[in-house]
């Protein structure tokens, strides 16, 4: 079992840990501060020093219990790595910020999207910096997407804590509109849900990281709208 140390402290950028297994160019660690991708999130990137060598971390991916890190050597390849060994990690922290404050930006978009609109999401994806949101839309127009950029904007200014929480599913599914996508993506053996809040404007389930507050985001900018359906249409966002 990996303890999730992004969990913990989205904004631990330094962490030693112990290395529990070993496959290949992959090691699984007792515990890791590098978020292994989903929701949209990719996974993170950085470095992990071992034995004195520093070995770049290229992949992350949770398997079970456990969250396997895929190490890239250096021209003489990777050294032995024994189970049991200590290393220290080190994220890519420039690009985990960027994907902190995007993943809020998303949530930005999809509470005013749903609070003043109610269209659910259909589909979306995210880069450091940039990503896409799909919304149950029968039109749109760029009159639309102003607005929507405006409100989103007023929301980042009212600087709004992000809260996180984790809830036992029977309590969480107490809470209205927990799941905003068209479809439940949640897997029905997970007895613990987590969930974010942006103060006053959106609570949903969620598993990624996120900035502590909205103003953390910075300016938003809708780049592009298409039509993906009938009643499927796509916003694009920049973050300043």
């Amino acid at each position: 079992m990996t303890e999730l140390l992004y969990y913990n402290d989205a904004y631990l950028q330094e962490f030693d840990a112990t290395v529990t297994a070993v496959d290949g160019d992959r090691v699984a660690l007792d515990c890791t501060a590098f978020y292994p991708g989903g929701g949209g999130q990719l996974n993170d990137e950085g470095w992990l020093t071992v034995g004195g060598v520093r070995l770049r971390v290229a992949k992350v991916k949770k398997a079970g219990a456990g969250v396997w890190h895929t190490l890239v050597g250096t021209d003489g390849g990777l050294p032995e790595i024994p189970v049991g060994q200590p290393v220290h990690g080190e994220l890519d922290w420039d690009r985990r910020y960027a994907l902190m404050r995007t993943h809020t930006a998303m949530h930005i978009l999809c509470g005013v999207v749903w609070r003043d609109y109610q269209a659910s999401v259909t589909g979306g994806n995210m880069d450091p910096g940039s990503g896409r949101m799909d919304f149950e839309f029968a039109a749109m127009s760029r009159e639309l997407v102003t607005e929507i950029e405006e409100k989103c904007n007023a929301e980042i200014a009212a600087a709004r804590p992000v809260r996180e929480q984790t809830l036992p599913r029977e309590e969480a599914f107490q809470i209205p509109d927990l799941i905003r996508t068209k479809i439940n993506l949640l897997p029905e053996g997970i007895s613990e849900i987590r969930t974010i809040e942006l103060v006053g404007l959106d609570l949903q389930a969620d598993g990624g990281t996120h900035v502590h507050n909205t103003s953390e985001v910075g300016r938003m900018r809708v780049t592009d709208y298409k039509s993906k359906g009938a009643i499927n249409k796509r916003i694009y966002i920049e973050l300043g």
